[in-house]
């Protein structure tokens, strides 16, 4: 049972042996040209604002100092959050419910963070293994705390992009398996039950992506 549940997340479709389900994570490059036209549309309008906002959020979180990386997190945005709402559509792979995806998203950016820190801060990075104030005696264990706290940051991120997209999916699927033995009356509210649970996952969707956005930006800052 559990095995042909999780099934539908697997990589399974195919052409010659190359698996194709993974194309799915490329298909919000689609969209990008509608942002060129000669007149913008209200799609592109629209989007230009959201852009605007979240370069204002992250250029208040880095600073001044790094004017103009904010473009890394705006982008990493959006091509997370195509990824999740293109995975709500049916017989859409949904590629970021995988950690084969999400953790090659995070561990690069963690680890370019930590060695440009290491390499070119390695003072601050030093003071910011043993917060202001620390006893004396409590020095080398607050080291190993803080140590163990940046290791973990890329598996956190990961697993919690993975594990929220998921979640939905896995209870969409379940809800809808249990149509065939269901009355005519009690479809009708599983068919609520289930608008309602997409529109619930369509905002998970987005808050997911804005998540891991912003605590990137956020570990970004602590290497300044």
């Amino acid at each position: 049972m559990m095995t042909s549940l999780f099934s539908i997340f697997e990589p399974s479709s195919s052409i010659f042996s190359l698996s194709i389900n993974w194309l799915s994570t490329f298909v919000g490059l689609l969209f990008i040209p509608y942002l060129y036209w000669a007149a913008p549309s209200r799609w592109a309008l629209v989007w230009s604002k959201i852009m605007q906002l979240l370069h204002n959020e992250f250029q208040a979180i880095l600073g001044q100092a790094t004017k103009g990386s904010t473009i890394l997190f705006i982008s990493l945005f959006s091509f997370i959050m195509f990824n999740n709402t293109l995975g709500l559509l049916p017989y859409v792979f949904t590629s970021s419910s995988h950690l084969a995806m999400t953790l090659t998203l995070a561990l690069p950016l963690w680890l370019t963070f930590i060695l440009f820190g290491w390499i070119n801060h390695t003072q601050h990075m030093l003071a910011h293994m043993v917060p202001q104030g620390t006893p004396g005696l409590l020095m080398p264990f607050m080291v190993l705390v803080e140590t163990l706290s940046n290791i973990i940051r890329p598996g956190t991120l990961a697993v919690r992009l993975a594990a929220n997209m998921i979640a939905g999916h896995l209870l969409l699927t379940l809800l809808g398996n249990m149509g065939p033995s269901l009355s005519l009356t009690l479809v009708s509210f599983l068919m609520l039950a289930q608008i309602l649970l997409l529109m619930l996952e369509s905002a998970v969707a987005m808050i997911q992506s804005y998540v891991f956005a912003v605590l990137s930006t956020l570990y970004a800052s602590e290497v300044n």
